[in-house]
């Protein structure tokens, strides 16, 4: 069985309308979230790799959308967090707009092929502007995880 968004993104990990203060702030909640599905032994690890991929290029891809990610060992498998923010905020985007959706994928660095699946799979998603109305709409972490699972069945 293919590893979807869908699977990964559990349902403790998803947060609507989160409030932060900036990028940093952002970044460390996020592996906050993560931490939440108990999968997570080592948070100082897996917050150090974000932040240093962050140092290289912002991951802030535009259309209001942020895409922290990194590979580590302190995981087993790869996981995902997500979160709406209730105010937008500057995250150096590639369009030098501010952000309000921010997905957080991990991955292992024994299964890079399945992590650049997942951001390549992530990267068509949030491209479509349904998509992003769709899930800045979403009034529950259901509804969010049924617009994951409709938008990877169709394009599968």
């Amino acid at each position: 069985m293919e590893i979807t968004l869908s699977t990964i993104l559990e349902p403790a990990c998803i947060e609507l309308n989160l409030e932060v203060k900036d990028k940093n702030d952002a970044l460390h909640r996020m592996v906050e979230i993560l931490a939440r599905n108990g999968h997570v032994p080592d948070k100082a690890a897996i917050t150090a790799v974000i932040l240093d991929r962050e140092r290289l290029m912002s991951t802030g891809i535009g259309n209001s959308v942020a895409l922290p990610h990194g590979k580590t060992n302190a995981v087993d498998r790869s996981m995902a967090a997500l979160a709406t923010l209730s105010t937008p905020i500057d995250f150096d985007a590639l369009d030098d707009k501010p952000v309000s959706i921010i997905l957080l994928l991990v991955g292992t660095e024994a299964n890079v092929g399945l992590h650049l699946r997942l951001l390549s799979r992530i990267s068509r998603m949030v491209g479509s502007d349904q998509f992003r109305s769709a899930l800045l709409a979403a009034h529950s972490v259901d509804d969010v995880r049924a617009l994951f699972a409709s938008h990877e069945v169709e394009k599968s």
